[in-house]
């Protein structure tokens, strides 16, 4: 009998090495563009410290102000997984700290990401692994479940699935199906291109065709005045 609430999946269907690789070094919002803007994790998930983001997501659902499900993703993941923990938004009490982000970082995973609170803070910075989270308390989290493994997550507004694709950099963090992985990723590099294209010429004082911005207005039948607001 399944223990809805209280169960730990062990399989993941993970994503060809290759694939995930090839989304390295592509900014998330390039990635995100060539997703239609969705799929982006809400802003209030910020980054710890300036490390990369880029896994596969194993990912936890933790009761609020509890992280004993996330003590058994650790021993459970695998280098390369990036931990997403679902802990429902709650800033009251941090489901994570320096001592299971540094035992993370030294087995090799790619991240963590928290839709919650962490402290630590200042030690999270030097990790070479990246961390996000939504917030920083020093009040600690009980150890007594329950929870789930492997299991849909959401995580800042966005659902998550075991084995999705996990890009994140300064901007943020986008999540990625496998089965649209390719396509995904060569238009975002499509763009990545013609966006540093467009980017030399500015520094090379070239002018730009900016002429749809009117051409939009117009069809918004704007109205441009040649006065002063009374």
């Amino acid at each position: 009998m399944s223990n809805a609430g209280c169960r730990i999946f062990l399989k993941i269907n993970r994503p060809d090495r290759e694939l995930l690789e090839g989304f390295r070094g592509v900014p998330v919002a390039n990635i995100a563009d060539e997703m239609n803007r969705f799929s982006c994790v809400d802003a209030r998930i910020k980054p710890f410290n300036s490390r990369p983001l880029l896994g596969t997501a194993f990912t936890v659902k933790v009761r609020v102000a509890d992280n004993l499900l996330l003590h058994k993703a650790l021993e459970l993941a695998q280098p390369g997984d990036v931990i997403l923990v679902d802990a429902q938004g709650d800033m009251a009490n941090a489901i994570t700290g320096e001592i299971m982000m540094l035992t993370a970082d030294k087995k090799g995973l790619a991240g963590v990401v928290v839709d919650g609170a962490v402290r630590d803070a200042k030690a999270l910075q030097e990790l070479n692994m990246p961390v996000y989270a939504a917030g920083v308390t020093p009040r600690g989290p009980y150890k007594d479940g329950p929870g789930e493994i492997n299991v849909p997550v959401c995580i800042g507004g966005v659902v998550v699935n075991p084995g999705d694709i996990v890009v994140g950099d300064a901007d943020g963090i986008v999540i990625i199906n496998p089965a649209d992985a390719v396509a995904i990723q060569a238009r975002a590099k499509e763009k990545l291109v013609k966006e540093q294209a467009i980017l030399q010429g500015i520094r090379d004082g070239l002018p730009r065709d900016k002429s749809w911005v009117d051409k939009t207005l117009k069809a918004l039948n704007c109205e441009i005045i040649d006065d002063y607001y009374r």
